[in-house]
């Protein structure tokens, strides 16, 4: 069935390939930001339509969804930098709180389908950052909203998306070009890696599978690394050097995709040969899955399969 689908924060490194992934299966995409030099590249980029939107206006949501009668709303704009989010909680408060409560009212208002929160591996308990807590937070509120009206709502979970703006690999990059010297807060942080392809893998099984799917957290397994053995890598290919420098505020040393307060709640669904994991806040599943998934005790990326990450980043024109 071919729809409108309304990407809030679709014209960021994610939205912009969800909408040409979305445009590919028959949809048609506007995608929505509130950087409008962003908005401008977008449009050149993806082919699809764009609007300017800042998601903590509500006035703002409201005029974008009145214009474009979306059917489905995929809510990934976000404030999503931990250390920033430690620094400026208001703009992180306002943007992924109170814009995330703003997508709500409007889509429950303006009969929209289906409202698809973007979410990360920060959200999941024991949460350490303000990032992670908002993020949380919206996780709580779609999946509550849900069933209250003809909308339904769900959440996919996400690690770390490779490449991403503002993620670690193209700080890395920056720093090999300027100094061959690439500084790092936490060699022996781990980390659960995941490509922008994945990404919106998950995204579509989301949106396929929303009638089972509706009320829930929605996430996939993934492989992880330890920091150090991405700059070993990298810096062997380079011919260049790493250095530890000070941490950044709300930083831990490792992720929880699932964590353990929410092991009674979840269950493995296999989909298309891959295994996901299914959160359903406050209804305990009958087979929970055994044991908390970290980015410690999740499959490690070899070094091939690193070296394939830090060689191959996505096109730069998307």
């Amino acid at each position: 069935m071919n729809r409108t689908v309304l990407v809030t924060g679709g014209t960021g490194f994610l939205g912009k390939r969800l909408g040409r992934a979305l445009a590919a299966c028959g949809h048609h995409v506007v995608l929505a930001g509130r950087n409008n030099k962003q908005n401008l590249l977008a449009a050149q980029m993806s082919g699809c339509d764009v609007l300017p939107l800042d998601v903590s206006h509500i006035e703002s949501v409201r005029d974008v969804v009145a214009r474009t009668h979306p059917s489905v709303i995929i809510h990934a704009a976000a404030t999503k930098f931990v250390d920033l989010s430690e620094t400026q909680p208001m703009e992180a408060l306002d943007v992924n709180v109170l814009g995330s409560q703003n997508v709500a009212r409007v889509a429950i208002d303006k009969g929209v389908d289906i409202v698809i929160g973007i979410s990360t591996d920060k959200a999941s308990p024991p949460v350490r950052n303000t990032y992670g807590l908002t993020k949380a937070l919206m996780e709580r509120l779609f999946c509550a909203m849900d069933g209250t009206s003809g909308t339904r709502f769900l959440c996919v979970r996400y690690g770390n998306v490779a490449w991403s703006t503002g993620s670690v690999l193209p700080i890395w990059r920056r720093m090999l070009k300027t100094t061959g010297v690439i500084q790092t807060t936490g060699p022996e942080m781990l980390r659960f890696f995941f490509t922008v392809n994945e990404a919106v893998e998950l995204v579509l099984t989301a949106l396929d599978r929303v009638d089972e799917l509706h009320g829930t957290v929605l996430s996939r397994r993934m492989k992880s690394a330890r920091m150090e053995d991405v700059l070993k890598v990298w810096t062997a290919l380079e011919g260049a050097r790493y250095e530890r420098i000070e941490g950044r505020p709300g930083d831990r040393e490792e992720e929880f995709l699932i964590g353990e307060q929410e092991l009674p709640y979840t269950r493995e669904q296999v989909y298309d040969g891959i295994p996901h994991y299914v959160i359903t806040f406050n209804q305990k599943v009958g087979t929970p899955i055994p044991r908390p998934l970290t980015s410690r005790t999740a499959e490690r990326l070899t070094d091939d399969e690193i070296r394939a990450l830090v060689t191959d980043p996505p096109d730069e024109e998307l």
